[in-house]
């Protein structure tokens, strides 16, 4: 498909600039939600960019996920003519670590501080103290039989000549 270099130039740049797009999949719509082009063009575009593997697509929910490569960074690079030191925001490094989510109580932050819910209750340990001891695996003595109904060694279920197919003929059974 042509498209124009306007056109093209436009979601290249918006492409870089942002390290993904996103695209409802309907090539009726006359404009892209973001970009200021018809979606149909955004949408052949990427897919002649995820041919060449400069992208890789996510599809969920009628929406096509397009999330830039290495390969796809040097790329655009190239064709945009932008500077070595320029990345997409997808691989730009926070300015300040995020705050972890509050949840409103000042008692859920002192527990969070604490280490979780569990010095809260009485004195209780954490997640791991309701489990018990730490004894991992099957006990020393323990000896597992698959001899059970059936016959043949199998799970049990109807058994029978069919080997346990459970009566759907012939098709793929054993014979004796």
């Amino acid at each position: 498909m042509l498209i124009p270099k306007k056109n093209r130039l436009a979601i290249y740049s918006y492409l870089f600039r942002e390290g993904v797009v996103v695209c409802k999949k309907d090539m009726t719509m006359t404009k892209h939600s973001v970009i200021e082009v018809p979606n149909l063009h955004v949408v052949k575009l990427l897919l002649s960019l995820k041919s060449r593997e400069l992208v890789k697509e996510q599809f969920n929910w009628q929406y096509l996920y397009y999330t830039l490569t290495d390969k796809g960074i040097e790329y655009l690079r190239e064709y945009l003519h932008v500077s070595a030191d320029t990345v997409p925001a997808t691989l730009k490094k926070a300015l300040k670590p995020q705050a972890p989510p509050s949840f409103g109580s000042q008692r859920f932050q002192e527990e969070a501080r604490r280490g979780g819910r569990g010095g809260a209750r009485g004195g209780r340990g954490g997640r791991d103290d309701y489990r018990g001891p730490k004894s991992f695996g099957a006990p020393g003595d323990f000896n597992p039989s698959y001899d059970g109904e059936g016959g043949r060694g199998g799970r049990g279920g109807r058994g029978g000549s069919r080997g346990g197919r459970g009566g759907r003929g012939g098709r793929g059974g054993m014979s004796e």
